[in-house]
């Protein structure tokens, strides 16, 4: 048990439950320290063998030539999108989250997609993930992402995982990019990667094979079939609903 004393001689020390302390001083506040580039470093080096640890999950790669699925969702800042809505333009469905450090590391490069194609390509973000295991993906926290980063495009909430479990989702991130074939009917042409960079890799984060798909369809030019799988935190399922493809 600590010793307390109730009373001291002025400038003597007496004992308390948070250690020793002269009388009438305050006790001294510990202060903050920012870490030295050593340590900056090593916590750098963790943070990339930690990420390394994670389950990491790929793309399923949904067939090239599959129709937009049907959908009529919320909108996490009101309103709900019907996929009938859209129109002749590409539509590029980004299946995002507001947790995942994947799609934290490409959240910049989202909002410079956004600025550079908005007007030509329908960009449609949706979060699938379950509410019941992470809430931290709620409508809230969707909106406050798209917020902070100045995202235009809708941003759809499906709770149900309809969507997700039509495009055979596995991942956050995943794009899939469709536009129209001869018939007028949206048909999926790219999916898959942004590109290379991931967390702690160090490879430019420019979304480059985003990018070439995006230009192939929109100057009618062929899309290379030659795809890489997008990697990143798996889709969370809401509890024994969990797809065949999964795990």
């Amino acid at each position: 048990m600590a010793l307390q004393r109730e009373q001291a001689p002025a400038g003597r020390f007496l004992w308390s439950s948070t250690g020793l302390q002269q009388q009438g001083y305050p006790p001294k506040q510990s202060q903050a320290r920012h870490p030295s580039p050593p340590e900056v470093a090593i916590l750098k080096q963790i943070r990339c063998i930690c990420l390394r640890l994670m389950a990491l999950t790929p793309s399923t790669m949904l067939a090239l030539g599959t129709g937009l699925p049907d959908f009529e969702l919320p909108q996490v800042t009101g309103g709900r999108l019907n996929s009938s809505s859209l129109d002749q333009r590409p539509v590029l469905l980004m299946v995002l989250c507001a947790h995942c450090p994947f799609v934290k590391h490409v959240e910049p490069e989202i909002t410079r997609l956004d600025h550079d194609f908005s007007n030509a390509v329908q960009l449609v973000g949706v979060s699938s993930n379950s509410l019941i295991t992470h809430p931290q993906d709620g409508p809230e926290q969707l909106a406050d992402q798209a917020k902070r980063h100045g995202w235009s495009f809708p941003y759809l909430l499906d709770e149900q995982q309809t969507l997700a479990r039509a495009l055979r989702a596995a991942c956050t991130p995943e794009f899939y990019l469709f536009s129209p074939d001869g018939e007028g009917l949206q048909s999926l042409r790219y999916r898959g990667q942004l590109d290379d960079s991931r967390p702690g890799n160090d490879q430019p984060l420019d979304g480059r094979d985003l990018r070439a798909a995006l230009e192939a369809v929109l100057t009618g030019a062929l899309v290379n079939p030659d795809q890489t799988a997008s990697v990143g935190c798996n889709v969370k399922w809401n509890p024994g609903h969990e797809p065949e493809w999964f795990g």
